[in-house]
């Protein structure tokens, strides 16, 4: 790993936990994600701390996916870490694609600020299933645009919108005659309404995950992403990096909760002894290093693929169930050891539950990425075959 990574993951591991930690029993935390004065409060100390938006450098440049590892795993340390250090999803999977397709001129207006720190964004693709619209298959789509003289017109529904609510960039998904495109528009518009803000069992993402009405969106040509039609190209741009960011940063939370139940086994007595002293105990905490130890190795690995530069399809989807299953089967062994208090939320660690749990959905769900493989086997052999 290169110095420059190293020194990095060491401040934003030591801003977490000396300044971040503290805040996690502040009442600004809410049902649906922090309050934005909570999020802006952090951010200034970070910045104040040189911790701002770690992983991309002063000159625009991104660290790479393996540097990126070890800096946005410290930042997962606390659930408040990754907004805090501003490498949080949906800004981070936002900013890492507006760097790759943007105009120069839409990345003054759109990415610096994201980068910046100063606004939250959003990205406006799943749709209701009720409505038969996109979720893990976006080619399922209902949302549409049409060119009108030199602006585009939107009408559609879309559900589970992280951090729509308060967000000031958007990126909304629609089908022209074309395909995909995407958007960049100026959040809040009265064309973009919040129906509601959906109660979910993660509560670590500001503006939680709203549910929305598109109603005749005007967007002007020139903040169309690209090209029309290449919406699914770009998507695919973002998707394997996105879903090793969330990689990356629960394995820190994760690693914050094996902490704390070590220490919970090591102070806590019963039946004659520390509970770390019966194996019951102690060999849950075992699996958990070895199910941290190869969340690790396989995040490294598929760093390691995207940095030669491949869209790394198959090593991410491996890699996204690999982790997401390990670290919920950590999260949930450090709640058994804990027995009432890790029920409870006298520590992070039942949050840590739930928000592993989540993220076993998003970016897909397991099944979706298994049969995914499953069709790549396939393919694979017929090849061999011919």
């Amino acid at each position: 790993m290169t110095e420059r990574a190293q020194q990095i993951a060491a401040r934003v591991e030591a801003f977490v936990r000396e300044t971040v930690i503290p805040y996690e029993a502040d009442d600004r935390r809410g049902g649906h994600g922090p309050a934005d004065a909570l999020v802006r409060e952090l951010r200034d100390k970070a910045r104040a701390a040189g911790v701002l938006t770690p992983h991309i450098l002063p000159d625009g440049s991104h660290l790479t996916q393996r540097e990126t590892a070890i800096v946005l795993r410290r930042s997962g340390l606390s659930p408040l870490g990754p907004l805090a250090c501003n490498t949080a999803a949906p800004d981070e999977g936002n900013m890492y694609l507006l760097g790759k397709v943007a105009s120069a001129e839409q990345k003054v207006r759109f990415l610096d600020p994201l980068v910046a720190g100063t606004v939250r964004s959003a990205f406006f693709m799943t749709e209701p299933a009720e409505d038969g619209g996109a979720g893990s298959d976006p080619s399922m789509m209902q949302t549409t645009c049409r060119l009108d003289g030199n602006h585009w017109v939107i009408n559609g529904r879309k559900k589970f919108i992280t951090g729509a609510e308060g967000a000031s960039v958007g990126i909304v998904m629609a089908k022209s005659d074309d395909g995909a495109c995407m958007f960049l528009v100026d959040l809040p518009d009265p064309a973009i309404r919040t129906a509601r803000v959906i109660d979910t069992i993660d509560s670590s993402m500001p503006g939680g995950h709203a549910e929305i009405d598109i109603v005749d969106l005007r967007v002007p040509a020139d903040q169309m992403l690209g090209a029309s039609g290449e919406g699914f190209k770009y998507a695919q741009i973002r998707l394997s990096p996105a879903r090793l960011s969330h990689c990356m940063r629960w394995l820190g939370l994760a690693t914050r909760a094996q902490e704390i139940a070590c220490g919970y086994a090591n102070r806590r007595h019963a039946f004659g002894k520390p509970l770390i002293d019966h194996e019951g105990v102690g060999f849950m905490l075992a699996d958990n290093l070895i199910d941290l130890q190869q969340a690790e190795l396989m995040i490294d690995w598929c760093a390691g693929v995207l940095d030669t530069g491949s869209l790394g399809t198959a090593e991410s989807s491996m890699a996204k169930v690999a982790v997401s299953e390990a670290l919920f089967r950590v999260a949930d062994r450090c709640v058994q050891v804990m027995g009432g208090t890790g029920v409870s939320g006298d520590t992070i660690v039942e949050q840590a539950f739930r928000e592993i749990r989540a993220f076993r959905i998003y970016d897909g769900p397991s099944e979706v990425h298994r049969w995914s493989l499953a069709k790549k086997i396939k393919r694979d052999w017929k090849a061999a075959q011919a």
